[in-house]
């Protein structure tokens, strides 16, 4: 879903008794259920400001887009970057990708309040990620929250992730229909430098060796 098209919700939120935090501890099955420290804090870096707007790197989640309407009335796009990555993987046409990614966003400087990058840096190489980065510096507001989930580990092959907000400590990581592709390993002095002009405000590492990192703009 193109950025300009534009999803706001303010519904309730969809009820998920059968599946919430009691299970947070259970991996098996389909679907693993993990905790999140950074999510609460972006949630709360976005609470204080009027109708805030988010950028969704992820697919469209109905719960997902209920919860955030419920929990900060904002105005979100939904970005499935995935998809993106996905398409230039299976016309072996990666090398396109940082081009791409400096022209993917058509929204002017400093218009955004929040993103939800997940872990789509994974799956960006060096040149990728520097693009994909410098266009998220250019849209956030001063102020504004970036999340982005990275992994410790380099993997040749590993499929993408939904993460589903059970709520707002718990997530659900659901399968993605991409192909996925190599995961690479982006060092913390490495996303400092190229979120230049964002400072670290939150930095967790999970027992699942994931590392949840809350960047805020200056200003």
């Amino acid at each position: 879903m193109s950025i300009s098209d534009l999803l706001k919700f303010g519904g309730k939120r969809p009820d998920h008794s059968a599946g919430g935090a009691s299970d947070a501890s259970s991996s098996k099955g389909a679907d693993a259920i993990v905790p999140s420290k950074a999510l609460p804090k972006f949630i709360g870096a976005l609470a204080a400001r009027e109708s805030p707007i988010l950028v969704d790197f992820g697919p469209v989640i109905g719960s997902n887009v209920a919860f955030f309407g419920e929990q900060l009335g904002c105005k979100l796009f939904i970005e499935d970057l995935a998809a993106d990555i996905d398409h230039h993987t299976r016309a072996g046409t990666r090398d396109a990708l940082p081009e791409m990614l400096s022209k993917r966003f058509p929204k002017g400087d400093a218009t955004v309040d929040g993103v939800l990058c997940w872990d789509i840096f994974d799956f960006l190489d060096r040149t990728a990620s520097q693009a994909l980065a410098r266009e998220i510096v250019r849209v956030l507001r001063p102020g504004g929250a970036v999340l982005g989930f990275f992994c410790n580990g380099a993997i040749e092959r590993a499929s993408f992730t939904k993460f589903e907000i059970v709520e707002e400590k718990t997530l659900r990581h659901r399968p993605h229909q991409g192909i996925g592709g190599p995961k690479f390993v982006l060092q913390n002095r490495d996303i400092i430098r190229m979120f230049d002009g964002l400072l670290v405000s939150d930095s967790f590492l999970l027992k699942s060796n994931t590392r949840e990192i809350l960047l805020r703009k200056r200003g």
